[in-house]
C-alpha cells in the first residue's frame, strides 16, 4: 500500500506517526519522494503540483478540521472522496476556549483587570444567568462539545445550522429565515461554522444590528464568516461590546490591520484546537484499515456542501 504524505509544517512528526500506525504501508514524502500513483494521500494544505504529479486512487485525507483550503486546489481530483479530521482530539480544546470567553464575558473580567490597573475597587454589575444566552453558530461534532460543556453553568443555549439539528440542551434554529431571531436571543454568540459559499460573510451589519446591545462575538470557525469592517462600524458605534477573534481572513493577521489595536477586540493566533498528531494519525490510520476491509467511513467531504 502506497500513502503519499504532503503536508505544509511538521513532515517528520506525521511521517513517524503514521509509519507507526501503518506498518505495511510504504509512507512516501511530498515532493523528495512522491510516487506517481498512491492509495491514500494524507494532506493539510498541499500545493496544486501534489495531485498534478501524484494519482491518488483510493481516498484524500485531509489532516485538520477544516477543508476549505484543500477544496480550493484546481488539480484536487473530483472522483477520489475527501475524508476530513472527526474531533481527534480537538473537540476539547474547542470547549476549553469557548467556556473561558464566555465565563470572561459572564464575570466581567476584563472589568476587574482594568479596575486593578486603575487602583479602583470596583464590583461589577451582577448579570441575570436566565437572560445570557449563548448562541452557537454551528451543530457539528464541535458545536456539540461546546454546548456540552456550557450546559453545567446552566446559560439558554442555542444553536443555528444550515439545516435543522436536535441537541439536547439547546433550542435548535435552521436556515436564512431563523438567523436573525437566533441572533436576537443571544447576548454571546459563538461561531463555528466551515468557510462555504453559504457562510462566507454571514456576520455582517445586518447580522451584528440583530445582536442585543452590548453582545459579545467569538469566532473559532473560518476568519472569512464575519466582514471586518462591519464588526468594527459595529463595535466603534457601541452596539456590540466585545469581539473574540481565532481565525481571520489572512493569516497571520497583517501588522497594519486595525483589529490588532481596537480596543473591543481579543486577538489569539488560531489556538482554540490545534491539530494533535497522535490522535489524528490513529484516526486516519483506523479508516484506512476499515477501506481497506472494504468498509465505509465516515466524516467524508460533501463538496457541494464545502464540509
Amino acid at each position: 500500500m502506497n500513502v503519499l504524505l504532503a503536508v505544509a509544517r511538521g513532515t517528520e512528526r506525521w511521517r513517524d506517526a503514521f509509519s507507526s500506525r501503518l506498518p505495511g504501508a510504504t509512507i512516501h514524502v511530498w515532493p523528495a519522494d512522491a510516487p506517481p500513483e498512491a492509495d491514500y494521500a494524507l494532506v493539510w494544505k498541499p500545493d496544486a503540483d501534489v495531485f498534478r504529479r501524484v494519482r491518488v486512487r483510493r481516498a484524500i485525507f485531509n489532516l485538520g478540521a477544516g477543508v476549505d483550503a484543500l477544496l480550493a486546489v484546481e488539480s484536487l481530483p473530483a472522483d477520489v472522496p475527501v475524508v476530513r479530521l472527526e474531533d481527534a482530539g480537538m473537540a476539547g480544546q474547542m470547549a476549553e476556549y469557548a467556556v473561558l470567553a464566555v465565563l470572561r464575558e459572564f464575570r466581567d473580567a476584563d472589568h476587574y483587570v482594568r479596575a486593578q490597573r486603575a487602583g479602583h475597587w470596583s464590583p461589577a454589575r451582577r448579570r441575570d444567568r436566565a437572560r445570557f444566552g449563548v448562541g452557537v453558530l454551528g451543530a457539528g461534532v464541535l458545536a456539540q462539545a461546546i454546548v456540552r460543556a456550557l450546559a453545567p453553568f446552566g446559560f439558554p443555549l442555542a444553536t443555528w445550522s444550515r439545516s435543522a439539528h436536535a441537541i439536547e440542551g439547546a433550542e435548535s434554529f435552521a436556515g436564512r429565515a431563523a438567523l436573525h431571531a437566533f441572533l436576537a436571543r443571544s447576548p454571546m454568540v459563538i461561531a463555528i461554522l466551515p468557510s462555504t459559499g453559504e457562510t462566507r460573510g454571514l456576520l455582517d451589519a445586518e447580522a451584528f444590528a440583530a445582536m442585543p446591545p452590548g453582545a459579545h462575538v467569538v469566532n473559532v470557525g473560518r476568519g472569512d464568516l464575519i466582514v471586518d469592517s462591519a464588526l468594527i462600524a459595529a463595535l466603534d458605534r457601541g452596539h456590540l461590546g466585545h469581539a473574540t477573534l481565532d481565525v481571520f481572513r489572512e493569516e497571520p493577521l497583517p501588522p497594519a490591520h486595525p483589529f490588532w489595536h481596537h480596543s473591543g477586540i481579543t486577538i489569539t493566533p488560531h489556538v482554540s484546537a490545534v491539530t494533535l498528531v497522535g490522535e489524528s494519525a490513529a484516526q486516519v490510520a483506523a479508516k484506512i484499515a476499515t477501506l481497506e476491509r472494504g468498509g465505509t467511513v465516515s466524516g467524508i467531504v460533501d463538496r457541494a456542501r464545502g464540509y
